[in-house]
């Protein structure tokens, strides 16, 4: 099985964790949506649950299986992350898609995952939009994301 800790930041990159996703998980915003996803797949590494949580949409926090992204964090062997694309989409406030497949080993054998995530910025920092929490809001219904502007003219068009 290869190594599961890169001998840099756990992203791949090729940076020390520390000149990368290492001074986000600190505080540092995240610059930009890649940046954001990297930094979250080198949270699961490190089982650094706090970090995943507080860059999850502020409206899906309170929703989050915390204990069961826990489990996977540390119950898996990280085997690495390969972002194929990022695009930035635009609008008030900015969102993006960034496409990665992640590799990892757990009890149930070797698996890689491949996702297409949309992240929208608010107030100079992104989040991550989990396709997992549904919303529950109606087109007119102010955006979740907390734009002040109605779901239908934000976030709803980038999911």
């Amino acid at each position: 099985m290869p190594d599961a800790m890169p001998s840099g930041c756990p992203c791949g990159s090729g940076n020390s964790l520390p000149d990368c996703c290492g001074r986000y998980h600190s505080g540092a915003h995240a610059p930009c949506a890649t940046s954001l996803m990297r930094s979250r797949y080198s949270a699961y590494v490190l089982g650094n649950v706090d970090y995943l949580v507080a860059t999850s949409l502020p409206a899906q926090q309170a929703k989050l299986d915390i204990e069961g992204i826990r489990a996977w964090s540390l119950q898996s062997t990280w085997l690495g992350l390969e972002v194929e694309h990022s695009e930035l989409l635009g609008g008030q406030p900015e969102h993006a898609r960034v496409t990665f497949v992640a590799r990892w080993h757990d009890a149930g054998g070797e698996h890689s995952h491949r996702e297409r995530s949309a992240f929208v910025q608010n107030q100079g920092r992104w989040y991550f939009i989990d396709p997992t929490i549904g919303l529950h809001v109606g087109r007119n219904d102010p955006c979740p994301c907390a734009s002040g502007q109605k779901f239908k003219k934000c976030c709803a068009g980038y999911l």
